[in-house]
Order: C-alpha cells, then structure tokens, then sequence
C-alpha cells in the first residue's frame, strides 16, 4: 500500500483550549521540571512537545524543532489505546459484540476459500489483549519486519484473515498490530461506521478535539494500530478524560468500569514495555504505578493515578533508534510531581 496519509477533520488549524495553572500552584517543583526540558534539549534531539496536567490543570508545555500548539502529531502505536476506548464506547452504547465472543461471522468476508478453522475461536477479548494466537514474526522491535510486509499488502483485512492461527499460542500474549487493526474493522462491521467516524461522533466531538488525523486502509478502514495525528493539548484531553474514569465536562464519554478493565494487566512483562491491557500498557516507576499510551519514536500518553497527573510526550516517528523518553518520568518528573 502506499504511504498513509491522515484523514483529516479540519484542514485548517486550531489551538486547543486547556486551563492552566503553574506548577507551585500545585504543588509541583518547577525547577525539576525546568532540569527536564534541559535534558530534553541536551539528550533528546528529535523531541517535538513534553507537557503535564495536573489536577486538570495544564501545568508544563514545552515544543521543540519547530512544533508548536496546533502541530499535529503522528501517535504510531499510540493510536492502539483510542481503539480500546472505541470499543468500549461501542460496547456501552450496546453496538459491540461482548468481549468472549467470536468475531468470526463479522469479518469471515474477508477469508481466503479455505480460511484456517481456529479463526472461529478467536474473541473479541482475543484482539483487544493481542492474544489471538495470528502468526507474526516477532524481533527486539515488535515486529517490525513483519509489519512493513503487512503494510505493503494490497489488502489489510485479508492480509490478516489468510493468517494461521497458532492453536499453542492461542490466549497468550503477543505482540501484534494485526489483532489492533481488526478491532477497527470489527468496529466498522458493527456500527457502519469507521473507526475515525466514530470517534468524532462518540469521542473527539464530546472532547472538543476539532483538529484530528487519522489514516484509512485501501479498504477504507481506518487504521486501527496507528494512523491517528492530534496536537499534543488533545492528546492530553484524551489522557485526562481517561484519568477522570471516563467523564470529560461532567459527560460521561466511556465507563468507568471499562477503563479498569482496559488497565488490568493481561500479560507478564514485555521487553521492557511493562504489561499489557486492552491496547494500553503499565508499568512502574520507583514505586508509583502508570498506565500509557505508547507509540514508535517516543508517543507517550501517561496516566499518573496517584500523582493526579498525565503526561504527554511526541517526537520524531519516521526514526529508526530513539530514546525512550521514560527516564524523565524517573529522573524529574515523578520527583516533582512528589515534592
């Protein structure tokens, strides 16, 4: 396929609202905060935003190499976690399957004439977990080898559907973007909508997040394992909305009840990512445990329970090495968060 372009909602751009607040009215250190946006500048050069919200309130922003407030950014696997909250909106709104059903009627379409029988086995809890037990290749980079493949198929959903299924793998964690995208076609063959549509309705819309890309498929599904672009103020909102159990303005966007279940984590540690949920990762520094968003070249949305607090990271994607912007979580950003 050829390079994606983002679909987007507004070709014209916007600045995002967000209250604010400086970082001693909340108890934060802001000379900690000040030694992390030196050592962004010494350390990591392909850094594009670094901002904190705390209490709701948007306490640190700072854009490097030219970005600015309305620069949208590419999340890559970042993406994934907005299709886990997709789901469960579609799932409250009675519109999704439930979590160990099979999705095979919904996608059979698709098949090759002799589709592997273990498919019908696979649920929706299967994908939202990526615990499909779908062949993949697997690397020190998730996959990657295999995804460019993925990528250059002249169709993503058969691509994915003429893949076998690994009986022995089947209910154990993997890593695998395919098992993220067919949630978006899942979602498409459910609602009638695509994912993108979807979420300007039920998600970007109720969040006020009017300036949005998100790449489709040749089939036109949107892509459900990256694709997406938003500024880093929206990515914010979004973290913060799901910081706040799923209620944004006093409208509830997704339930609580979801968010807990897509923050439980499914599988054993994972090469150093942390432990993964329904499409979003945990871990823990000194103590303190986080929730994320993660994404190729350093895309980062965390949730900071305890510290009341989310953190947003983008950078450059199109990198092949990068610096995992978490070090600052541990170094500057937890300690002044604790001060």
């Amino acid at each position: 396929m050829n390079p994606l372009t983002p679909i987007l909602v507004s070709s014209t751009a916007s600045i995002p609202s967000y209250p604010s607040a400086l970082p001693d009215e909340l108890g934060t250190d802001p000379a900690l905060l000040d030694a992390a946006d030196q050592a962004i500048q010494r350390k990591y050069p392909r850094m594009h935003s670094f901002l904190i919200i705390r209490g709701g309130k948007l306490i640190y922003e700072k854009y490097y190499n030219g970005h600015h407030i309305s620069s949208l950014h590419d999340l890559r696997s970042a993406t994934k976690s907005f299709m886990s909250i997709l789901i469960g909106i579609a799932m409250e709104r009675g519109e999704m399957l439930g979590l160990d059903s099979s999705v095979w009627e919904q996608v059979s379409k698709y098949a090759p004439p002799r589709p592997d029988p273990l498919w019908s086995t696979i649920t929706l809890r299967h994908l939202l977990t990526m615990t499909s037990g779908l062949y993949w290749e697997t690397g020190s980079k998730l996959g990657e080898r295999f995804i460019h493949r993925f990528h250059k198929s002249r169709s993503l959903a058969r691509f994915i559907l003429r893949l076998p299924v690994q009986e022995e793998r089947l209910g154990v964690f993997q890593y695998r973007s395919t098992d993220s995208h067919m949630l978006s076609i899942l979602l498409t063959e459910m609602t009638g909508f695509s994912a993108f549509s979807y979420a300007q309705t039920h998600l970007f819309g109720p969040l006020g997040i009017h300036h949005a890309g998100w790449s489709a498929s040749a089939e036109g599904h949107t892509m459900g394992h990256i694709g997406l672009s938003l500024t880093s103020r929206d990515m914010g909102k979004f973290g913060q909305m799901c910081l706040n159990g799923g209620l944004w303005e006093g409208n509830r966007i997704v339930s609580e009840e979801w968010l807990k279940q897509s923050f439980t984590p499914q599988s054993d540690p994972y090469f150093g990512y942390g432990r993964y949920g329904y499409q979003w990762w945990s871990g823990a520094e000194d103590g303190v445990q986080f929730t994320y968003a993660h994404g190729h070249g350093g895309q980062q949305i965390i949730l900071i329970p305890s510290l009341d607090a989310v953190v947003v990271f983008t950078a450059d994607s199109t990198v092949s090495r990068w610096r995992n912007p978490r070090q600052l979580l541990k170094n500057y950003i937890i300690p002044a968060i604790r001060t």
